[in-house]
């Protein structure tokens, strides 16, 4: 069982074999001499966070169109400092990411709407790069905590201007409330992303980075700064009236403690040991009962979840995902291509009257729907092997006593997270928040050992960012 479990997940997957015979790796290198007489190249790295820098920074303020520029120009760093180096970092997840990118492809070569796919493909392509960038450049701890510290300070502020919206008020945009509900004037927050949901699978990350700050940060003005925007990021995801960006929350929540108590276990107290959790989730349980009884738009948003027809985003949604099953009968093995231009193409086919839709507000769903049964298997694959090298990941830093591991406990928390509000609605394929997944991923992957050059950990050590360092 463990030897299939270790090669299921690439346990014991021989990465320098496999570059020595892998023909992916031969481009590898060719401008390695150029490289050796370039003065800009000579800050590779800082120059690969700028450019990650740009897309966090400006994510939730410029369009979509500036977005994919900026992706691009990333994208097409990545190649030039592939083509330069010695030795391409290759983990466990690459490969798995580089297996989904394949059954993407195959589903746009095979799509029935081929042109519509293909810039669903391009688009998938283009974050894909982006984790392979962020992977690499994150590789450092110095920069891997610039690059958070920045999300973390962008995030603030959008979460200050949701809340200026709660206490002032605000136009909304949709309808994003049942129309016969108590609720049904209330106010749902939407800052500068312009959807409530979207705010909420934006501040997932947001909340779970801030929390880890708590930890890392080292001054008292630091943890002060970190406890505000755990405090403001929690409350603007409230604002925003999102059931799933709640069930998200709580799921992160819940994974995050589960880490920690891994974490301290050696420095716990038989008796902490044993009731520490127990006790922690009982508090929660019993606060959210009590929120529940006396905080009525709580209660009734919450009862929502579970009318079913009775209420009408679940009546739509129950209706999308109907014809979203007709669409994955018809086909079953490799979908119909990437993106959602090829997913309203061929949805109006299915969809029942008055129903239309955008996406099939599952990611789950719409991974079965653009790359088929068998795309889903290696989407849930990568997932796998993602939470498996984390976990492993975390170990080592809890051994080495290396705070660091706390930003990798915050990026499981909040893909986990990501993942339970991702099982109702479809916020995750928009750029604000598919390029915070694939940036969660990179972080897990640039934690895998034996990649980093001694050069980066000279460049490390000099800087001050030891391996090791006190819980």
């Amino acid at each position: 069982m463990n030897s299939a479990w270790a090669r299921f997940a690439f346990l014991d997957l021989s990465l320098y074999r496999w570059r020595r015979a892998s023909y992916l790796h031969q481009p590898v290198g060719l401008l390695r001499h150029w490289r050796q007489g370039s003065w800009l190249l000579q800050w590779a790295e800082p120059i690969g966070a700028l450019l990650i820098s740009l897309v966090f920074a400006l994510g939730p303020f410029v369009s979509t169109s500036l977005i994919g520029v900026l992706l691009l120009a990333g994208a097409a760093y990545w190649v030039l400092l592939t083509l330069s180096d010695d030795v391409a970092g290759v983990t466990p997840i690459h490969l798995l990411v580089l297996l989904y990118w394949g059954i993407a492809t195959v589903a746009t070569a095979f799509s029935p709407v081929k042109q519509a796919a293909f810039k669903g493909w391009a688009e998938l392509t283009l974050y894909l790069l982006l984790f392979a960038l962020a992977a690499r450049v994150l590789r450092s701890p110095h920069l891997r905590s610039w690059i958070v510290t920045l999300f973390l300070l962008v995030a603030l502020v959008v979460s200050v201007y949701g809340a200026r919206q709660e206490f002032f008020g605000v136009e909304q945009l949709a309808t994003w409330t049942d129309p016969d509900s108590k609720l049904a004037g209330n106010t749902r927050v939407y800052s500068y992303l312009g959807n409530p949901n979207l705010l909420a699978g934006y501040l997932l990350s947001a909340i779970a980075f801030s929390v880890a700050a708590v930890f890392i940060w080292r001054s008292w003005m630091q943890k002060a700064l970190a406890l505000t925007m755990v405090v403001v990021n929690f409350a603007c995801l409230y604002f925003t009236g999102s059931r799933g960006g709640w069930v998200g929350m709580l799921a992160l929540i819940l994974i995050f403690l589960l880490l920690l108590r891994y974490w301290w276990d050696a420095y716990l107290p038989r008796f902490w040991r044993r009731w520490l959790l127990p006790i922690v989730f009982g508090g929660m349980a019993g606060l959210i009962i009590l929120a529940m009884i006396f905080v009525e738009p709580l209660r009734l948003r919450v009862m929502s979840i579970f009318a079913w027809r009775e209420d009408s985003s679940n009546n739509f949604r129950i209706n999308v995902w109907a014809a979203v099953f007709d669409m994955i009968r018809d086909h079953p093995l490799i979908g119909i291509g990437s993106g959602h231009d090829a997913f309203n193409k061929v949805y109006p086919l299915y969809q029942r009257p008055n129903y239309n839709a955008l996406s099939a507000y599952s990611i789950f769903l719409e991974t079965a729907v653009e790359t088929g049964l068998i795309g889903l298997g290696f989407f849930l694959w990568l997932i796998a092997v993602i939470f498996n090298q984390g976990m492993r990941r975390i170990g080592e830093m809890r051994s080495l006593a290396n705070r660091e591991g706390f930003w990798l406990i915050a990026a499981i928390a909040a893909m986990v997270g990501m993942l339970a509000h991702g099982l109702v609605d479809t916020v995750w394929y928009r750029p604000q928040i598919n390029s915070l997944w694939w940036l969660m991923v990179a972080i897990v992957a640039s934690y895998y050992p034996h990649w980093r050059s001694s050069r980066e950990r000279r460049a490390d050590k000099d800087t001050g960012f030891e391996e090791t360092s006190n819980p």
